[in-house]
């Protein structure tokens, strides 16, 4: 008796485990959640993660212009997907203001070689390697916001004494937002049958747990 292939959301989880303990098991990563950041040391890291969130809809957008009809209900889910997105970069913005980093000083701010890679590799994953990559960097990202934005939110409010959200409105907002998104990006993972689209998530998703646990080391 044929045994039948699990559901590609549960085959994601499993495949990309060991990548997603990686990350958390980060001694950097453990560092923040424990003791949170230095003033100085988060606006390094909101400076940094202002081009990460930049760049986010412009990635999903070089996939969505390449894929086919043949994954019509992931295309239609990217469309939706950035206008949800859309303008939240200015949330990063304006938590800067919150620290004492102006904007024109965030605008101009030019980000570290790792965050070149982090987005260099998306860009080329969406154009080059198979425009279903998108979604590895979206389910990474929704898993980091969702089960480690509440924690990071704890650890580094109480480390610089903020009031509310104040300061923290990104974070703080993605990790509510982003447990409702986890369960829309379900459905869409799981209606993905082909092969190739498949190992092109995974290797996106491992990639993406990899370069923002980099990031993270370095502020």
């Amino acid at each position: 008796m044929q045994t039948a292939a699990l559901p590609f959301f549960i085959d994601l989880v499993t495949r990309t485990d060991e990548a997603r303990r990686g990350f958390e098991a980060n001694s950097k990563v453990l560092d923040i959640v424990a003791n949170g950041l230095s003033v100085e040391r988060y606006r390094n890291f909101l400076l940094e993660l202002y081009h990460v969130v930049w760049h986010f809809n412009p990635v999903c957008a070089a996939a969505a212009s390449r894929i086919t009809d043949a994954h019509k209900a992931v295309r239609c889910y990217l469309y939706q997907h950035m206008q949800e997105e859309k303008g939240h970069e200015e949330w990063v913005v304006n938590d800067l203001e919150v620290v004492g980093v102006p904007a024109a000083r965030t605008l101009a701010y030019q980000p570290s070689m790792r965050i070149l890679v982090f987005n260099g590799y998306n860009y080329w994953a969406a154009d080059r390697k198979h425009p279903m990559s998108a979604l590895g960097m979206v389910y990474a990202l929704e898993v980091i916001a969702s089960v480690y934005g509440g924690p990071l939110t704890a650890a580094i409010t109480e480390s610089l004494l903020l009031e509310g959200d104040r300061g923290i409105s990104f974070i703080s907002s993605h990790a509510e937002l982003d447990a409702q998104h986890m369960a829309e990006l379900r459905v869409v993972l799981n209606e993905v049958t082909d092969n190739e689209a498949k190992s092109a998530i995974i290797e996106s998703s491992c990639v993406n747990f990899d370069q923002f646990a980099r990031i993270l080391e370095a502020i």
